[in-house]
Parts: C-alpha cells; structure tokens; sequence
C-alpha cells in the first residue's frame, strides 16, 4: 500500500510538469486555424475595400454564385447549385440552392444579388472595384450615370432562386471572374439597419454582432490592430464538409514576428518570411517552406499629376536606372522574375518578354532631354511604401541606385496600411509601392486597370488610345488576336510608364504540417472549407 501510494504522488506530480500545449498544438486538437495575414483588414465590406489580406478574411464568411476548387481553382458551385448559357455565352443563367442562408436566417434570393450589384455600381458608393461588373451590360453606364434605372443593367432576379446575367461580349474568364468578391451579395436589410447603403465608409455593419454572411464561417471577434475570429457557420449549405471549427486571423505586419511566432509554434503560417532566413530554412526545415509559382507583380506607381513624375522622359529614366536582377538576388532571395514588362508570362497563353532595357546612360540622356541636365537640380522624390522590412529593403536598395546611378536623391516614407491606401487613392504622392495579384487567369486582370474608367489606376495617368485598345479585346472572339490586343496594350503602357515594374512575385511563406488540404495555387488561395487540421498522436 506504501509503495502504491509512492506511486500514485510520484505520477501526479509528473503530470503536474507537464509541458502545457502550444497554440498550434491546441489549435490542432480543436481544429481552431491561426494564421497570420500580414496586416489588419481596412474594412470587411466586399463593395469597399481592395486589399489581399480582406480577400483571405471576406472569402471566409461570405459566398458568391460560385466557389473554387482547392487545388487549381477552377469555379465549382457554391450559392448557384447550377448554371447554363446560351450559345455565345453572354446570357447566363444560374439556379440558386434551396437550403442557401443568410447568418440572420433569411433565405438567399437572386434578388439579393441584383441589389448587391447595384450597391456595388451605384456612383455614390465610390468603389474602387466597381469595374470589375463591367464586363455585365449596362453596367459601366449605370456607374458612370449614363443610365440611372438599374432596370436597363444586365442583372434579373426571374424569381426568387433563377438569377440571369446579361454580358456586353463572350468572356471567357468570366465564371472565374465571379470569384471576386466584388461580386459577392451582401445582406442589404443588414446594411441599411446600421447605416446607409450607399456609405463609402464607416457603416458599422460589418463589426461583430451586426455583421450577417452567408458563407461557411460567421464573424464571431474582430480586435483592431491584434486579430479577427470566424467561426463555423452551422447555417451554411455544406457545413457538414467544413472541417475547421474557427480561424484566427492576426494583423501581424513584421515579417520576423511572424517567423518567431511560428518558430515558436504559435501561428500554423508564416505569411512572410524574412528573406535571410529562406537558405536557413531550405537546408534545415524544407517541409515548413513553400517556395511557388504566384500570379502577381510588384511595381511602382508614378504620380503623373506631380511634377517631375509628370514627364514620361523621367519616370522612364528612373525605370530604366534600378538593376532588378541583383534586387531578386540579393534583397527578395526567394526566386522572384526581374520584371521589365508588367503582365506575368504564361497567363492564358499570354507570352510576355522584356518591353524596355535597364540602360543607365541611356536614362541620363533622358533626364537631359526632360530638361534635367543636372539631375541634382530635380527635387527629392518621395518613396511611399506600407510598412513591411521587406518593402523598405527594396526601397532602399532603389534609392541607391537612383542616387548612383543619375545622382537623383529620394526620401523613404512609411505608412501604415489604411493610411498608405487612403493616400494612394487622393493621389497624395510621388512614387507609391505596389503589388497586383491577379484576380482571375488572364491577361485582362493585369492590364485594364490601368484604364481611364478603373478605380484601381490611381496614378492620374489615362490614354483614350489605351483605353480603346483595352475595351476592343474584350469584343476579340478569337484568341490570338486577342492576345495581339493586349500585347499592343502593354506595349503602350511601357511606353508612357505610370508604373515601374520590378519583379514576378513567387509566394514564400512557411506552413506547418498539420495543415492538410491547402494546396499551393498560382493565386495563393486557399477555399478554408476545404482545410483541416492533423492533431498528433497521443
């Protein structure tokens, strides 16, 4: 009985040491996710904002008509159970789900859609991505004010679950293209509960406990500056197949926290990596990183409202005087593409090449000609960027060559994220930092932004040529001359140059091994309702 007593004290007390779980750890045994989304969400109102990390959280907890396929995103069913067209594919047709709901509990109808396209187009909204609807008829006159009976746009509600979508063209992209969440219905009654409906900003109904979704997870926390909670929606029409109970996203921005928080096993992701770290992690830990292929560019806004920048002599002398090889090789370090052209190659058999060449003497005769024989007469540019180790690296390294190379002097400005968007959007600079991910598999997602009609320029730059050249590849049946269109485009706005090109994005980031089911996709989506989590073994 002694013995049995020493025993039982003995293995108590060694249960009392042990190691308490690590967040990951819990997060497995709970399938709760914790992942890092490199900034806090300006906003979660898919009509209003523009930025990747509102993707990842939007996708979340709303649903379009279709969803993606977790391994290579091609459109599967989600609101809409089915869908047809007609021969020449600019009427569509889609039939809603019976069992689809709102978080409120009210069913989801077509005409949920048809309001939400209307809030999205109406001018007084003012949102930047109104233009991704105009592929829809009457939808670009309608934002414009050319028309003002919505009645007249290509959206009708047949009856409460028969959804028809009228296009100007055959869009080849388009099902793809519904995947946007600009294309996303909001609850209108929920929205006008808490403000008004056309508000371009501050209507609270997207905070917790106001906001109503309808997609496999529900707003539960959102802490400003600190993370954003969803959890499983039991309402949605597949929650059976949603394996994750909550995702917690965290608005860390330094790309070194976020490694030591997952080193730390506290976050299962890294969404950035600190690129000194990359070899380490290749040597020593190949299965916790992920090095692919990514759809996007990074680049560089002008200003052509702000002199110089005005002049298209010295932003093409500033474009043609940075060594982007020796930026991808010594400061990024994670494969990325010296970009000399603006549009990814290979994107639907779109094959791009260099459209102009670093020529440092050359950028000297141009400043000359601009009227800068002295370069050191032309004022200080100014660099915005968000903050991020990564992006002031870069720009650092992009105001020592322009310092070296022409003798023009800059100044490094860093902003936080809502502050660097708002003063993207009033054109409150010189030269912004940038990236475009492409929101669809075509060359059209990259270039007609760039339009005098889209939202999302934001450079003060437009050109009717350009943007004849843009609307005529939309009407292109065929798909090689359409490709020709739009390599005429992009020959264009080399050319003129309101953005600088500097490198293809690869996606780097750092992923543990209990998440199962995220594949890697050359637009870095990931559909959560597909995600699970390994807990290990016991």
């Amino acid at each position: 009985m002694k013995f049995l007593t020493v025993f039982f004290v003995t293995a108590l007390l060694l249960a009392g040491c042990k190691q308490p779980l690590t967040r990951v750890q819990e997060g497995n045994r709970t399938q709760t996710l914790h992942v890092t989304n490199g900034t806090d969400p300006e906003d979660i109102d898919p009509h209003i904002v523009t930025g990747v990390p509102e993707h990842h959280i939007i996708t979340s907890i709303i649903e379009g008509l279709v969803s993606e396929d977790p391994k290579d995103l091609h459109p599967v069913p989600g609101m809409a159970e089915s869908w047809e067209s007609n021969d020449d594919q600019t009427v569509w047709t889609f039939k809603l789900r019976e069992n689809a709901k709102w978080t409120s509990g009210d069913p989801v109808t077509a005409n949920d859609f048809v309001q939400s396209f209307e809030r999205i187009l109406n001018p007084k909204l003012g949102s930047k991505y109104s233009y991704m609807l105009f592929v829809m008829k009457g939808a670009e006159d309608y934002n414009t004010g050319k028309i003002t009976d919505f009645s007249e746009v290509g959206a009708k509600a047949l009856n409460d679950r028969t959804l028809e979508i009228t296009l100007n063209d055959p869009t080849p992209y388009f099902l793809s293209l519904l995947n946007h969440y600009t294309w996303f219905p909001v609850h209108i009654p929920t929205v006008e509960k808490h403000g008004e409906r056309y508000a371009p900003g501050g209507n609270p109904w997207t905070q917790p406990g106001n906001f109503v979704g309808n997609g496999p997870f529900r707003l539960k926390e959102w802490i400003v500056n600190d993370k954003l909670v969803v959890e499983r929606n039991p309402d949605y029409w597949d929650a059976a197949n949603v394996k994750l109970n909550e995702i917690h996203f965290y608005g860390i921005v330094s790309a070194d926290t976020q490694e030591k928080f997952f080193r730390g096993d506290q976050m299962h992701n890294s969404y950035q990596i600190p690129p000194v770290k990359i070899e380490t992690y290749k040597k020593n830990n190949p299965e916790l990183l992920t090095i692919t292929p990514h759809l996007a560019c990074y680049f560089y806004r002008f200003n052509t409202q702000k002199k110089p920048l005005d002049n298209k002599l010295v932003r093409k002398a500033l474009a043609m005087a940075i060594d982007r090889d020796s930026i991808v090789k010594n400061v990024t370090q994670g494969g990325q593409m010296p970009a000399r052209f603006f549009t990814p190659p290979g994107v639907a058999g779109y094959q791009n090449s260099d459209r102009f060449e670093e020529n440092i003497e050359e950028a000297k005769k141009m400043l000359v000609e601009a009227g800068y024989e002295n370069p050191a007469d032309m004022p200080t540019v100014e660099i915005l960027y968000n903050t991020d180790e990564n992006h002031r690296a870069i720009a650092e390294a992009i105001q020592e060559m322009w310092s070296k190379n022409l003798g023009i002097k800059s100044e490094l400005v860093n902003q936080e994220w809502k502050t660097y968007l708002d003063r993207q959007r009033r054109l409150d600079y010189q030269v912004s930092r940038a990236g475009w991910t492409g929101d669809y598999p075509d060359p059209n997602t990259f270039l007609d932004m760039w339009t005098s009609f889209s939202q999302q320029n934001q450079t003060g730059w437009s050109n009717e040529k350009y943007d004849e050249l843009i609307r005529n590849a939309a009407r292109t049946k065929d798909a090689a001359e359409r490709l020709k269109v739009f390599h005429e485009a992009e020959d264009l706005l080399m050319d003129e140059m309101p953005v600088m090109p500097i490198y293809i994005y690869t996606r780097v980031y750092l992923k543990k091994p209990s998440v199962k089911r995220w594949y890697p996709t050359i637009l870095d989506h990931h559909p959560w309702k597909h995600i699970e989590l390994e807990a290990a073994a016991e």
